[in-house]
């Protein structure tokens, strides 16, 4: 059950004190170091819980990936033998093995299995493509796969021999004759994410893998972060049931993804499920007995941040039905209960990230968990067991019960944080926009004393529809900001997720009147009500909208701030329209395409105020940003240098949206400290 609020508040102020009276303060290096948990997977009978480690080799600048078994009654874990890095464990429907995917030094990735107990792991399947993702039937007999494959192609050799000759071809020139040309962080080859189903013999021997989307125009799972949640399998083994969207010439500005029925033998071609419904419908997951299809679905086209509805179909009758109307929070990852009687869902809600459980037949809603932020999570027999972190902790496994409180079953990283310091974390609430409360976090630094001035970072979270809440962020972490010295304020402005839809929807077609009303308020609300602030020493930073809200801010209200920092923000919204991927985004938010209602994307356009810029800004950029193209941040810093601003350039060319690997991210943090501490040492 939750905490009643004035609780919940207290309990978050004292975890986020409990952190050692003295030692290290938190920074990027340990932040970069620190292994990370995710994907708990509880056994069929209870007795042991599999899950994922992320590993760190900062001298090699990379990640590993392991997967470790926890015994229940002993606590005691083991880490798995699995041939290389390996990833996406799943337990057998007898619990005897664990399936995963692994590729062995220098080969391509396949599904091994494992005995949970000891025993090197086994190829299940193999071939020259990777598999990308895979499903097991609840019999053991089924494994339903994913490949990268050239649609047109009629079988995986084809698709093996194609490849091959793209490789040796010496011509670098590619054609395009529609969009997506390029996607994320990566250039369309022509390949699509398709399903195979794979049989398994008694002794587990695979057969030839069968097509199940052949000719289809589109991907499953989805690009770019698309993964088994996107499809399931009937109870029974006969069907699998897929979330796609069919491409076309309009995938590009289209968000109708669909439900595909298919048959398990590949005998009849996919069907759709939910062609009634022109906007997203995604996460298919069956029922224990198979009478009903759960899904989410979202009700406006052409909208990425609809609310995601729980919805629950028939599959006798094709009936559907929301499964909580009044429940005015997005849903994502959906599980049900052994018992199939309730839905698990996480949603973002005012600053966190819980589980709630809904009863599927009366819809009633109700959050299992309290504060922070939970990420994977699995429903076994005798409660949830979930990877939660916060503010001011990084994420452990917990287990929670019918009516207990939450156990930690893991101490991850405990000899590396054991002296670290962290500084104190709040929230505080202030009337924004419209009169509405708005929420804000504060983390002060760590070596905070009573009756001294700090100078302060203001973090401006992206999305715009996300949330800047209770979370350990790797690539925006306040807790490096209060080890370097700095308190950290952050807003979550109108547009924010996790506060009702209409709040979300508030931001679009104003990005730059109602969140900069929400973040001026909030300013002048944490100065009033945190007298150590020192508002005469304040950067405001900011990436993806945030970015774009920082080089709005220089224009309109730079007034406060000693110094700004964009990280992949837009500077033109013409340009953007122009030149984005996702051009659903940028048409939603602007209410059409750029020649249809140019006077919408001139509305809060940032690049018509570069003549009131004044304020030192560090501009970064990723050059495999597709998303915010290279043009952006370059031109922001092109116009900063030739108005004589104090300006630097950080350009990362192998880096996307975000910075990923370890060593960059050190750098990052560097810089950003550098340029905070450089203009913020002394107040003039």
């Amino acid at each position: 059950m939750p905490v009643p609020s004035r609780l919940a508040a207290l309990a978050f102020c004292l975890a986020a004190l409990a952190a050692p009276a003295s030692g290290e303060p938190f920074n990027a290096r340990i932040m970069a170091s620190l292994a990370r948990i995710d994907d708990p997977r509880v056994s069929p009978d209870g007795r042991h819980v599999l899950y994922a480690l992320r590993s760190v080799d900062y001298a090699a600048d990379k990640a590993s990936h392991t997967l470790w078994v926890m015994d229940l009654k002993t606590r005691a874990a083991r880490k798995l033998a699995a041939p290389g890095d390996a990833s996406s464990g799943r337990w057998s429907p007898d619990g005897k093995a664990v399936y995963f995917i692994a590729s062995r030094k220098g080969g391509v990735a396949q599904v091994y299995r494992i005995p949970p107990a000891g025993a090197a792991a086994v190829p299940v399947t193999g071939g020259k493509l990777d598999i990308g993702s895979f499903r097991l039937s609840r019999d053991g007999k089924l494994l339903v796969v994913s490949y990268a494959v050239y649609p047109d192609c009629p079988d995986l050799a084809c698709s093996v021999a194609r490849q091959q000759a793209k490789a040796a071809n010496k011509a670098t020139g590619v054609v395009y004759d529609r969009l997506f040309v390029r996607h994320w962080d990566r250039w369309a080859d022509g390949r699509r994410n398709q399903l195979f189903a794979i049989r398994l013999n008694a002794a587990g021997k695979a057969s030839a893998p069968l097509p199940l989307m052949r000719g289809f125009d589109g991907d499953c799972p989805s690009q770019p972060f698309g993964d088994d949640g996107d499809y399931a399998i009937s109870p029974d083994g006969k069907s699998v049931v897929f979330s796609a969207k069919v491409a076309g010439r309009s995938e590009a500005w289209s968000t109708n993804f669909d439900l595909f029925l298919v048959p398990s033998d590949g005998s009849r071609p996919p069907k759709n499920l939910t062609a009634a419904n022109q906007a997203w419908d995604a996460g298919p997951l069956f029922s224990p007995d198979g009478k009903w299809l759960a899904y989410r679905a979202m009700k406006r086209p052409g909208f990425e941040a609809d609310r995601f509805a729980v919805m629950l179909r028939e599959m006798a009758s094709g009936k559907t039905r929301e499964a909580a109307p009044h429940w005015d929070r997005s849903a994502d990852t959906l599980a049900f209960s052994p018992d199939g009687r309730r839905l698990y869902t996480a949603a973002d809600d005012g600053g966190q990230h819980r589980i709630f459980a809904i009863d599927a037949a009366s819809g009633k809603a109700v959050a299992v968990t309290g504060n922070g932020h939970v990420d994977g999570f699995d429903a076994g027999k005798d409660g949830i067991y979930y990877t939660r972190d916060d503010l001011s902790h990084p994420a452990q496994l917990f287990f929670q019960g019918a009516n207990g409180a939450p156990v930690q079953l893991t101490q991850l990283n405990g000899k590396m944080l054991k002296t670290v310091q962290f500084g104190a974390a709040e929230q505080f609430a202030f009337k924004g926009w419209n009169n509405e409360t708005v929420h804000g976090y504060l983390v002060k630094p760590v070596d905070f004393q009573s009756g001294r001035k700090y100078p302060v970072a203001f973090l401006i979270h992206g999305g715009p529809q996300g949330s800047m809440a209770n979370e350990f962020h790797y690539r925006w972490n306040p807790q490096v900001y209060a080890g370097a010295g700095y308190a950290a304020v952050m807003i979550d402005f109108h547009g924010s997720t996790g506060y009702g839809q209409a709040f979300t929807d508030s931001i679009s077609r104003h990005w730059g009147d109602r969140p900069l009303e929400d973040l001026q308020k909030g300013w002048a609300a944490a100065l009033a009500k945190y007298p150590f602030l020192d508002g005469g020493r304040a950067c405001a930073l900011g990436g993806s909208y945030g970015g774009t809200m920082v080089a709005w801010i220089a224009g309109v209200w730079n007034q406060p701030w000693r110094c700004l920092v964009d990280h992949d923000g837009s500077v033109d919204a013409r340009s953007m329209g122009f030149s984005t991927e996702e051009l659903w985004f940028e048409e939603w938010e602007n209410g059409g395409t750029f020649y249809d209602v140019p006077q919408n994307y001139e509305r809060f356009n940032p690049v018509d105020h570069v003549k009131a810029w004044s304020k030192p800004m560090l501009v970064i950029q990723g050059g495999k940003d597709y998303r915010i193209p290279l043009s952006q941040g370059l031109g922001t810093f092109t116009a900063l240098q030739r108005r004589g601003i104090p300006s630097r350039f950080l350009y990362y060319p192998d880096e996307n949206h975000w910075v990923l690997k370890p060593q960059n991210s050190v750098q990052w943090y560097t810089e950003v400290l550098g340029w905070l501490d450089r203009w913020t040492k002394a107040r003039k």
